[in-house]
């Protein structure tokens, strides 16, 4: 009798956290954080669905239907992928690099987390509220 009732306090529980969102967000993708040096971060990087972000080494980038997290407003496009260009800083701490892009004319911006796997660097960042269910948004380093 009262391994139901642990039961049933175990199921109510579980429906009001879904009702709520998602029990959890999706996982980090695979990697470690990663400091990436200037060098390493100027490069084409992919997000292997044709998107495609330039990072040049004097502070521009290009863009061309580029994944990210781009909450514009109530009235614009809500994180579709972006083409255009801008200017990207980096910032590093505590062993993580961190990179803004800036769409010009300033009307939009994404920021992406490095990781480190094996050889291969990536940036990511969630696409949304991960609460709500959205995905992620990785590019990896494009060889070649």
């Amino acid at each position: 009798m009262r391994s139901y009732r642990a039961l049933w306090a175990l199921a109510a529980v579980a429906s009001a956290c879904a009702g709520c969102g998602r029990l959890a967000p999706p996982p980090v993708p695979d990697g470690e954080p990663a400091e990436l040096p200037p060098q390493r971060m100027t490069t084409v990087w992919s997000d292997g669905k044709g998107g495609v972000l330039k990072l040049k080494p004097d502070g521009t980038f290009t863009a061309d239907r580029v994944c990210g997290d781009y909450d514009i407003d109530a009235f614009g496009p809500k994180n579709e992928p972006r083409s255009g260009s801008g200017t990207w800083k980096a910032d590093g701490w505590k062993g993580q690099t961190s990179i803004t892009v800036s769409y010009d004319p300033g009307d939009v911006d994404s920021g992406y987390e490095a990781l480190r796997e094996g050889t291969t660097s990536k940036l990511w960042t969630y696409v949304g509220d991960p609460d709500d269910g959205h995905s992620l948004c990785v590019l990896a380093e494009r060889h070649g």
